[in-house]
């Protein structure tokens, strides 16, 4: 009875969707307060249904209702109970259904904190992703439902090895709240377009809802690349996988909406480009689901691939974007360009940074898709990995860099060479005397690890010269005074940057200086590897809750003095016979040792991978600094203040809810 019931839940949110879709645009054109009005009870409704049909999916996982197509071919009754409920979305049926989850509580969040929006407005964005969120979940019910049932019942087949991990219960969440997210921003934009209303009101009104996206998106990718990490045994944060760069880019183009955005709404400039980016985003974020749903991709990451349904994706995917773009060519004459800004200014500086990381984009997918358009087009199968990626995306993101520290402090509308070089000048100093001089105490000195440092430290550097600089202005004399002067915004900004350099720091380092051996462990003899000697002792057997191990132990001393004991495992998986390997990681803060089992070499003898990775967990540290600054800038007074006006206005009758 409950996949009955999460599949009718689902038939009523594709009626509301439907409705969302049609009825309050209606409304908005013909400036009828009821039609629009009912906007945000339908998005609220809507979110209820696609909840309830969730819950009731992942009910039956972790229930073990075999009886559920989808429950069988993704889970086990041996399956740890968190790993039962992780499974809901380990599946193509389940993914998707997450996804659009996602989008209806994005769709409520805007319909209950956006109540300061002009009604209109409101209904606009709110019909927008009524439409997007009709298209998923006709794709849903029409092909890819989860609730269809099969008799007789058989034992449930498992959930693949490699999502039996706790990365698995937080990244795909994380991650499709950003993807997802970006739907929001693209709302925003074309209502704008469709009502004809693009000054810098939408821009205001869009950006908190893009930086909360960007958030999550952000610590999506940081939670999914170190999954990768210890879980394939591979040792590398980084594969430049094709689903990674499907990730990748609505990040890089919603990295650049941001920065756009805040430009749209304190000069009214930009306006062309920021509405072509918002589309942008989301269009690269159904872009990635097409990648990673449609089966067009072999990857470890595409776990939920079909091809047969590809087709559909893709024709939604053409609908979206291809609508979009002709709504915002009809409109094109009208949105024009905004306040003019001289060749040196702020505005000049965020353009820079928008066009690189737009090209960064561009190149990342062309390294992503070439292959399979060729593949497509019967012109023949090519191969594009790391050393294109690296060559192509590192140079074009120096300029970025160096915009970075130089933007913050450039004046609005026209400012001048002397003066940027006046107010970065002991900054450019500082990063260029500590990147020539840390490189020759570190264990290898190269051109590459000077320049990677050089660029974190300018980032740094520039950040504090800032704040200090704010802070000795500010007319208050006490220090918490001094510290409330500037708007948490601003601090969000510095902060999130220097999480871009603690993140530089970790890649350089890690690039210039790690240590990555395969070698072979006899039980009793140590192996010295970087200066540190491994002593392996054996290996014992363990049983798992749906698996039987084998563990390893290895002893790691540097000089004779013990370091650590690392474990690291093999697992065979009992429903699927498939062998896993688990790494054993000691990790600090600034270096981790990575040690993964191989195979057995006669009765006494591994194969075992060991590597020495300094400064990697400063990779994934910079990703959660870059997130707390946008959260801090989400917290800005500005938003809360708006907030609070509207509420004020409604709890005294001045304005209907």
């Amino acid at each position: 009875m409950i996949p009955e019931i999460g599949a009718f839940s689902l038939v009523l949110a594709l009626v509301l969707a439907a409705i969302l879709a049609v009825v309050p645009q209606i409304g908005a054109y013909r400036n009828s307060t009821p039609l629009m009005g009912m906007a945000r009870p339908l998005a609220r409704a809507h979110f209820v249904f696609i909840a309830l049909s969730f819950g009731c999916l992942a009910w039956s996982f972790y229930s073990n209702d075999f009886s559920v197509i989808n429950v069988a071919e993704n889970s086990n009754s041996h399956l740890p109970g968190y790993y039962r409920v992780a499974a809901t979305w380990g599946s193509h049926e389940g993914s998707l259904l997450l996804w659009a989850l996602m989008l209806s509580l994005w769709m409520a969040a805007v319909s209950v904190f956006s109540r300061r929006l002009p009604l209109s407005v409101c209904a606009r964005v709110l019909a927008v992703m009524g439409f997007v969120s009709f298209g998923f979940l006709l794709f849903l019910l029409a092909t890819s439902s989860p609730f269809l049932r099969q008799l007789p019942v058989p034992e449930g087949k498992d959930l693949n090895p490699l999502l039996q991990d706790p990365g698995m219960v937080f990244h795909p969440p994380m991650l499709y709240m950003g993807y997802v997210g970006f739907s929001v921003a693209y709302a925003f934009a074309m209502a704008a377009l469709i009502g004809g209303r693009l000054d810098a009101t939408w821009a205001r009104w869009s950006r908190p809802w893009t930086t909360a996206a960007w958030c999550f998106l952000t610590v999506g990718i940081c939670l999914g690349s170190a999954w990768a990490y210890y879980v394939l045994g591979w040792g590398g944060w980084w594969f430049w996988d094709p689903v990674e760069n499907a990730s990748f880019m609505p990040w890089l183009v919603g990295t650049a909406l941001i920065h756009s955005l805040a430009v749209t709404e304190k000069r009214g400039a930009f306006k062309s480009w920021t509405v072509l980016l918002a589309i942008m985003a989301f269009s690269l974020s159904l872009l990635g689901t097409f990648l990673v749903r449609s089966g067009v991709l072999t990857s470890v990451h595409a776990f939920a691939n079909d091809p047969t349904r590809g087709t559909y994706i893709l024709g939604f995917l053409a609908v979206v974007i291809g609508g979009s773009l002709g709504i915002y060519a009809w409109r094109a004459q009208s949105v024009g360009l905004g306040a003019r800004f001289a060749l040196v200014s702020r505005e000049s500086m965020l353009l820079g940074n928008n066009i690189v990381l737009a090209v960064a984009m561009v190149a990342v997918a062309l390294g992503t898709l070439a292959p399979l358009l060729l593949d497509a087009l019967d012109l023949g199968k090519i191969s594009v990995g790391p050393p294109y990626f690296n060559l192509v995306f590192y140079p074009l993101m120096i300029p970025a860099l160096l915009l970075m520290g130089i933007g913050p402090v450039a004046r609005w509308n026209k400012t001048s060479v002397a003066l940027l070089w006046q107010r970065r000048r002991a900054s450019f100093l500082v990063a260029l005397v500590l990147a020539l001089v840390l490189p020759l105490v570190a264990p290898s000195y190269s051109v590459w690890l000077a320049g990677g440092l050089f660029l974190a430290f300018w980032i740094i550097a520039s950040s504090l010269e800032h704040l200090v600089t704010r802070w000795r202005l500010a007319p208050q004399s006490d220090l918490l005074g001094k510290l409330g002067a500037n708007s948490l915004s601003f601090y969000g900004m510095h902060v999130a940057h220097v999480g871009v350099a603690v993140f530089i720091i970790g890649v350089t380092v890690l690039k210039c200086t790690e240590t990555e051996t395969d070698t072979r462990l006899d039980r009793g003899q140590p192996t010295q590897v970087a200066g540190y000697d491994f002593l392996f002792t054996g290996v014992s057997e363990f049983p798992g809750p749906n698996y039987r191990g084998l563990q390893g132990r290895v002893e790691v001393s540097r000089a004779g003095t013990p370091v650590t004991v690392l474990y690291p495992e093999k697992r065979q998986y009992q429903a699927s016979g498939q062998v896993m390997t688990e790494a054993a990681i000691k990790a600090s803060l600034f270096g981790q040792i990575y040690v993964s089992l191989g195979e057995p070499i006669g009765s006494t003898a591994w194969s075992v991978r060991i590597y020495i990775k300094p400064f990697v967990s400063w990779i994934w540290a910079g990703c959660f600094i870059m997130a707390f600054g946008g959260a801090l800038a989400l917290a800005d007074k500005r938003y809360l203040a708006l907030a609070g006006k509207r509420r004020t206005a409604e709890l005294s009758g001045a304005v209907t809810p």
